[in-house]
């Protein structure tokens, strides 16, 4: 096997979908009114700058019945209650993290050449080591590629040497004038460092479906069960991975508020990037969950598992990206889910952050103290 192939392959997989743009901002629907009981009290004050109060609330977590292109680990669905929090408006900009980098000087680890002793670690005993051209500074990228075989991905993504958020697509490419597009190519570690120095934290999966459901518990999207993505989303129109009609005026990433927000004021909470979310993937969970009856503020399983990866620990992205297509994987539905290894970076996958109030409590009362 190619080398880079081999190391393409060990990566974790996107079996996301993908998707381009037109030049247009579509005109976007309004969410409909939620339908059911939604804890709605007032947000407990005054909150954190470019956020918005989720209130909070119990909701059936998964596929919903009627929903007849979840995948597997979707199911079974579950009862779960989550408290109220504080939630990004939009993904972390480019604009965000810059200024993160430029207060930090953190350096991301697709910016770092990776090392075989921790590769190693999530492969197989006895995996034989790549060839020395593997380990250079590098990212997941995604290139459009004419085939009829959509269950082989690594004909689509590449390991690019140079790829980084600051190069989304690989040396040569560029955020200049994408200020406010999502931030890309970070990995989980990445997200962690950011939030650190930010206050914030990851969502839980649990946390990130209910915000993104807006309210509307019984429906299939966050905006109701209208499967018109091209006005609600920053998704791929044509036939993937092959051609992008540009419909909805993006290659790539579109700046956010591009589109109409959901019921709780979230923006691009389907489609434009996959964001990180806090918990381990672990294909038996939500089984747990489900035998649990109601499940209060989960927070994940207490370890990884993927018997298709079972030596590489990965984490629960949600969303969908500008890379999801109708007939390929539709993971701009509220209950789709991906996983990823938490040292992967890619072209399709960002993040934003949470906050509890007390945590914002505790920042505003260190800031008055400085």
């Amino acid at each position: 096997m190619d080398s880079k192939l081999f190391y393409l392959t060990i990566l974790t997989l996107l079996v996301s979908c993908s998707s381009q743009k037109t030049t247009e901002v579509p005109t976007v629907i309004n969410a409909p009114s939620p339908s059911y009981k939604v804890n709605t009290a007032t947000p407990p004050g005054d909150g954190p700058p470019g956020m918005v109060w989720i209130p909070g609330g119990q909701f059936t977590m998964g596929a919903l019945n009627h929903d007849d292109q979840a995948r597997p680990d979707e199911r079974p669905a579950h009862k779960v209650a989550v408290d109220g929090f504080w939630m990004d408006i939009t993904e972390v900009t480019n604009q965000q993290f810059q200024k993160f980098v430029d207060a930090t000087g953190y350096v991301t680890v697709a910016e770092i050449p990776p090392r075989w002793e921790d590769m190693k670690k999530q492969l197989e005993p006895g995996t034989p080591r790549p060839h020395d051209s593997v380990f250079v500074a590098a990212s997941m990228v995604f290139t459009p590629v004419a085939t009829n075989n959509l269950y082989d991905w690594t004909q689509w993504w590449s390991w690019v040497e140079g790829a980084n958020w600051r190069h989304p697509q690989g040396t040569g490419s560029t955020i200049d004038d994408k200020e406010n597009h999502p931030v890309v190519q970070v990995s989980w570690d990445d997200t962690q460092a950011y939030l650190e120095w930010a206050g914030k934290r990851l969502p839980t999966e649990a946390e990130w479906e209910f915000a993104a459901r807006g309210g509307l518990i019984d429906k299939l999207y966050p905006w109701g069960d209208n499967n018109n993505i091209t006005v609600c989303g920053n998704t791929w129109q044509g036939k993937f991975p092959e051609h992008n009609t540009y419909e909805d005026g993006f290659f790539t990433t579109a700046p956010v508020k591009s589109y109409q927000p959901n019921g709780y004021g979230l923006y691009d909470i389907a489609g434009n990037v996959w964001e990180w979310t806090a918990d381990w993937y672990n294909v038996n969970y939500y089984a747990e969950c489900a035998a649990q009856g109601m499940v209060e503020n989960p927070t994940g399983p207490s370890q990884p598992y993927d018997p298709r990866q079972p030596f590489m620990p990965q984490r629960v992205q949600r969303g969908g990206s500008f890379l999801c297509n109708e007939s390929y994987c539709s993971s701009y539905r509220a209950s789709a889910r991906m996983h990823s290894s938490q040292d992967t970076g890619q072209d399709h996958a960002g993040f934003r952050g949470v906050m509890t109030q007390k945590m914002w409590e505790d920042l505003k009362s260190h800031d008055s103290n400085q």
